[in-house]
């Protein structure tokens, strides 16, 4: 079937638009993509993994959001 996806689709709620845009950005400066980075973290939180996701140097992204 066309467009059907090989995961199922997981939401994440309460994430303003300008942190989303802000974790992509520096995903992508880490050469990697969000999925990979919650994936690392959740693997993290959960003890199957003691290695915590590596992050890129600080950004524009470190800022806090404007509220």
């Amino acid at each position: 079937m066309a467009n059907v996806h090989k995961h199922k689709l997981r939401g994440i709620r309460g994430i303003d638009d300008e942190t989303w845009d802000a974790f992509d950005e520096a995903t992508k400066e880490a050469s990697t993509d969000r999925s990979a980075v919650v994936r690392a973290w959740i693997d993290y939180y959960l003890g199957r993994s003691d290695d915590l996701p590596d992050r890129p140097p600080a950004g524009p992204w470190s800022e806090p959001p404007q509220t």
